[in-house]
């Protein structure tokens, strides 16, 4: 058994997960953190990192590194995503972890970012599905992560992965880049529904989607419309991980985000403040992508990234 923590920062959001994992089987979970600095606030257009964005970051980064000493880890691994690795002031960032937490960040490609996705996706799937009395969901999986800069498409099943690619689609990127009504005009989703579409086009040219038995969907875009689909008074993962959404409660959601105020998003009980102003593009992505794949349904897992640092960092 070994007690390790994992750090996901990514473009809006950044994560702490300390566990307990075993040599086989599930993980336990010790502490389990997210907070919203929007690090790649403003990247697509200037392509360099806010001073503002980097010490939002530190902030919380101290935190987290203080948590995980406090609760014995011994090992730590934090993986930056696509905000810090399309930086010019890449460097910057890095020098400010390296101070903050005492080992530099792995700003790994978009392919080992699939693939530790896909290892924290489904790694405790089988059980969550069967914890709302479904059956065991069938692979080869197609797991898709949908961040706050880009998309990750992987393609696999129990011996691991079969394809991938990660796409520079996501919520933060395409609401600043398109979405800035409030609601957004029809002509602003459409631009962001042809976005979505064109990288599609590239990511079908790798990865044989066609293969897929079940699409599994990650992070805070999926999940949170999954809570809206379920219609919760309040966010709980436990009803959330391993729920199975049909693509007509998908299109439902999204329709009703996309025609919401910011106000009324505000309002919303399972809405997380840091999402207020990402979640129609979130919503938007996995509902082009099911409708674009024919996709009738979408297995949601609450684990992602962040499980899958933490496997590897205890496994190898």
């Amino acid at each position: 058994m070994s007690r390790v923590a994992a750090i996901d920062c990514g473009t809006n959001s950044i994560r702490l997960l300390v566990a307990d994992v075993p040599d086989q089987g599930a993980h336990t979970d010790l502490l389990r953190r997210m907070e919203v600095v929007r690090l790649g606030e403003g990247v697509d257009a200037t392509g360099r990192l806010s001073d503002a964005a980097i010490e939002r970051t530190r902030r919380v980064l101290a935190e987290y590194a203080a948590q995980a000493r406090e609760l014995g880890a011994t090992a730590v691994r934090m993986v930056a995503t696509s905000a810090s690795r399309d930086a010019a002031n890449r460097a910057d960032f890095e020098q400010m972890v390296l101070t903050t937490l005492g080992r530099l960040p792995d700003v790994v490609p978009g392919a080992e970012e699939a693939e530790l996705s896909f290892l924290g996706a489904t790694a405790s799937l089988d059980a969550a599905v069967t914890a709302h009395g479904g059956t065991p969901p069938a692979a080869p999986y197609l797991v898709v992560d949908i961040g706050g800069g880009s998309t990750e498409f992987v393609l696999g099943d129990a011996t691991g992965v079969r394809a991938a690619r990660s796409v520079d689609i996501g919520c933060v990127r395409l609401t600043e880049r398109h979405l800035h009504s409030d609601p957004p005009d029809s002509e602003e989703i459409q631009r962001t529904e042809a976005d979505v579409r064109a990288a599609l086009a590239d990511v079908l040219a790798v990865v044989p989607v066609g293969e897929a038995a079940t699409l599994v969907g990650l992070a805070g875009s999926v999940t949170t419309v999954a809570a809206l689909a379920l219609g919760l008074p309040e966010y709980d993962d436990t009803a959330i991980h391993g729920s199975r959404i049909p693509v007509g409660a998908v299109r439902s959601v999204t329709a009703g985000l996309l025609t919401a105020t910011r106000a009324r998003r505000a309002a919303m009980p399972v809405m997380h403040p840091g999402r207020v102003e990402v979640i129609g593009a979130g919503a938007l992505i996995l509902r082009v992508i099911m409708d674009a794949l024919a996709l009738d349904s979408v297995v949601v897992s609450e684990h992602d990234i962040l499980d899958g640092i933490a496997i590897r960092l205890a496994r190898g």
